[in-house]
């Protein structure tokens, strides 16, 4: 299948075939041209290849390793230990009166997620490159897929961080207490995938024609990590930078997940809706502009 039909707009044409007047399928693809929106509907039809693509990744993530899923406890908690050392132990940053690995386990949690998601769907298409080449269908599908298959690892980083605050509760050195905020961690989660898939839209785009957008991936997530208050509490910001320092859609996530958790102060609800509406219109700008070069990836790719 060559480039221009990659984008297609399918028509099914459907004839009489064969005797007793069996009904078969056509389709004919169509290449597409200029600003399209998505069809949703197209991409509800493929449903099952994005539940298999996701389910893969998954497998693929944990095939052949002698850890297993234990990289998913690993991973949190060796970067929690050494934010504690360096900032906790040497550094001194204060904490806001909790312990320290758990205002970073916290802070670990949501952007683990991000990160993983914003690589992953960053580099999706190249990726899928030979599945592109060969078969049609929603090209939308890789993108999503690959940022699904990061929600297990949040999953069991949130079991290993409910874990860490009983510890710390039987230990007597925090409080444990569940209120309406718990309930508010599976928003911000949709939060922080939507903006890794918004970003990752972006540039999954550009990775299909420029691939040393691929070299700066990962220089982007850790420049985003230290301007995220991941290692520190963001109340750390001077007050003058706070305005421009909020517009980082994964600052209110993270205040939102020790405000749920940790029962820290509410995230800035203000700034966090100038996020929302901000990441919102990168999103649709991002759709349009990805059904708009759909059409070459197959002979870029």
């Amino acid at each position: 299948m060559h480039g221009d039909t990659s984008a297609a707009d399918p028509r099914e044409i459907v004839e009489p075939r064969g005797p007793g007047g069996r009904i078969t399928e056509r389709v004919r693809i169509r290449a597409t041209s200029g600003w399209r929106a998505v069809d949703w509907v197209e991409f509800w039809r493929y449903r099952e290849l994005l539940w298999f693509l996701a389910a893969r990744d998954i497998k693929l993530r944990y095939k052949q390793t002698v850890l297993g899923v234990a990289w998913a406890v690993i991973q949190p908690l060796s970067t929690m230990l050494v934010f504690s050392v360096f900032f906790g132990k040497l550094a001194k940053i204060p904490s806001e009166g909790i312990p320290y690995p758990l205002l970073t386990l916290v802070g670990l949690l949501p952007w683990q997620l991000f990160a993983y998601a914003l690589t992953q769907s960053s580099n999706s298409l190249v990726s899928e490159q030979r599945l592109i080449t060969k078969v049609y269908f929603p090209r939308l599908i890789v993108p999503v897929a690959s940022v699904l298959a990061g929600v297990v690892d949040l999953l069991i980083g949130l079991v290993l961080t409910l874990g860490m605050i009983t510890l710390y509760a039987a230990k007597g050195w925090f409080r444990i207490e569940l209120t309406a905020a718990f309930f508010m961690i599976p928003l911000f989660m949709l939060f922080a995938l939507a903006t890794a898939f918004t970003v990752g839209l972006w540039l999954a785009t550009l990775n299909v024609q420029y691939r040393d957008i691929r070299h700066a991936i990962p220089f982007l997530t850790q420049f985003w990590m230290f301007v995220t208050p991941v290692a520190y509490p963001s109340s750390l910001v001077p007050a003058k930078y706070r305005a421009l320092y909020a517009l980082n859609p994964m600052t209110g996530v993270v205040d939102g997940f020790r405000w749920a958790l940790l029962h820290t102060a509410s995230p800035g609800w203000g700034p966090l809706g100038v996020s929302l509406v901000v990441v919102a219109a990168m999103l649709v700008g991002g759709l349009y502009n990805f059904r708009r070069v759909e059409r070459t990836f197959a002979d870029l790719v």
